[in-house]
Order: C-alpha cells, then structure tokens, then sequence
C-alpha cells in the first residue's frame, strides 16, 4: 500500500511539471514570468514590493490598475524586484490588478497574465476611493472558503473509510523574499466516518514547512502531534503539493499523511486529501 501511495504521489507531480513543460514549448519565443512575492506593505506609507524572474534576460515594467506604470528593470535582467512607493496614488478597490511588461533583446514585448494584490485594510479609507464593498465581499467569501473541511481518503487496517478534515494556520514564519511563508504551525481536527467511535476524532498539533517550486506552487514536509483523546496518541509526518493559486488567496494542495504510536505495532493508517491553504488569516512572525 505504501508503494501505491508513493507511485500515485510522484505521478502527480510529474505530471503537473510535464503539463507546464507542454505549455512553455507552445509559447514559442516569449518571454515567461514568474512571480515570486507580491504585496504591499501594511505600514505607511504603504509600499508595493514585487518580485519575479524571466526565462530570459529582459526589460521589465509593471502596469497597476491600467493606469499607473513603473520601470522594474531598466536594464536586461532575469531577476526582478522593485519597492514601489504608493503615497498619493488613488485606487478604485482593495485588489488592485497588475501587469507586468517585458521586453526582450529582439525588441518584442510580452504581457503576463493578470495579477491582484491585495491593499491593506487599516487606514485604506485615505487612498481607496470605493473599497468599502470589496472588502465587505472578501470576507464573507474567505469566511465560507476558510471554513471549507478538506476531504480525505484514510486506509486503516486493510480498511477504506472516508474523513473531513479542517487546518487552521495559527503562526505563520515571513520574509520579505516569497508569497508564501517559510512555515507555519497549526491546529487541526479530523474526523473518520464508519469508525468505532472512540477512534473517530482526531486532534493535531504541527509544524510544516514550505518550499517554493518552479511549475507549481510549493512542496510543504510536516510533523504533527495527534491524540484521539482516549489514550491513542501518535505522530504523523506529512507531506503537501500546492498545485495552483485561487484569487491570489487560497492555495489548492493534496497531502498524503502517514500516522503511527511509537513503539506500538498495527496502528498505523495512511490519509491522502485535497484542500485549500491559506495563510491570510494567521498571525505573521517576521524572521
């Protein structure tokens, strides 16, 4: 069983790689741009810091809300970053859409998809015209999502039993550098249908990390504590794929987790589950 778990993870990820792959020899000559952080400071005045790299050496600039334009990269480079000052700038709402610009050594100019970033909410009545809906709807639409269960698929003694699962991000370790942090530890609770009752609860207490990766999001190791709270107490190492981003919010990941009791034979289940991350409604640490 674990070597089907192993083989069906590592296709998985193969095959996201070998779609993207597929995508980037279709685009001929252009010039691919791949955002790495993307945010605006919650202090003032509030500064919109962007970085992304090319898959080739180029001029760059990045176009906010259709109407404001700033120079990234005068010269060609493949690494890009600006620290964008927004003191008297004026925006129409809370996600302010942007694009970015390149232009490469033949003189031909690639646009990027589109981008959002979000405009902190403190003190945004000075700068943000009509922002007062958005953020109205943002949260309402985070609340239902954030609250969404993941679910999973848990073999358990030669048994298949259905779960739902439900992370909530407590701290989470920041830089300047990415859009995702570097690790955060969570709190989680699941719960296994068709279980004896005693074993149908589960309470996690963890730690995972986050690599960013090309092609996808990120590849997240993790460890948890786990207790049924009736004396079957254990360890679960994990590991996570954030496969794509959903309004520059919410991450779609599949986890495979494996639990076990030190010292104790037979315990041991297996859970493989779908969900979304998200860690904008945490605590942020600046490390």
């Amino acid at each position: 069983m674990k070597k089907l778990l192993l083989f069906l993870f590592l296709f998985l990820l193969s095959f996201c790689s070998s779609s993207r792959a597929q995508d980037e020899s279709r685009s001929g000559d252009s010039i691919e741009v791949f955002l790495i952080d993307s945010y605006i400071t919650p202090e003032t005045p509030h500064k919109f810091r962007l970085t992304f790299y090319t898959s080739d050496s180029c001029k760059s600039r990045v176009v906010m809300q259709g109407k404001y334009e700033f120079i990234i990269s005068k010269d060609y480079a493949e690494e890009h970053k600006a620290d964008i000052d927004l003191t008297n700038l004026t925006f129409d709402s809370t996600d302010i859409p942007f694009v970015v610009y390149v232009e490469g050594k033949n003189g031909k100019t690639n646009q990027s998809e589109d981008f959002e970033v979000a405009y902190p909410v403190d003190n945004q009545s000075q700068e943000v015209s009509q922002g007062g809906s958005s953020i109205v709807m943002m949260c309402c639409f985070g609340g239902v999502i954030f609250g969404l269960p993941a679910p999973g698929y848990v073999t358990w003694g030669g048994k298949s039993y259905f779960s739902l699962t439900k992370e909530i991000p407590i701290l989470s370790l920041v830089t300047n550098n990415y859009k995702y942090p570097v690790g955060y530890f969570s709190v989680e609770y699941s719960y296994i249908f068709q279980l004896i009752q005693e074993d149908r609860n589960f309470l996690r207490v963890g730690y995972k990390h986050i690599f960013p990766v090309p092609f996808i999001e990120y590849i997240s190791p993790g460890l948890n504590a786990f207790s049924n709270l009736g004396g079957f107490n254990g360890l679960s190492p994990e590991v996570s794929v954030g496969l794509f981003k959903i309004y520059d919010i919410f991450t779609f990941y599949a986890k495979y987790r494996y639990n076990f009791k030190p010292g104790q034979a037979g315990t041991d289940f297996h859970e493989i589950m779908l969900g979304l991350y998200s860690g904008f409604f945490t605590f942020h640490l600046n490390i």
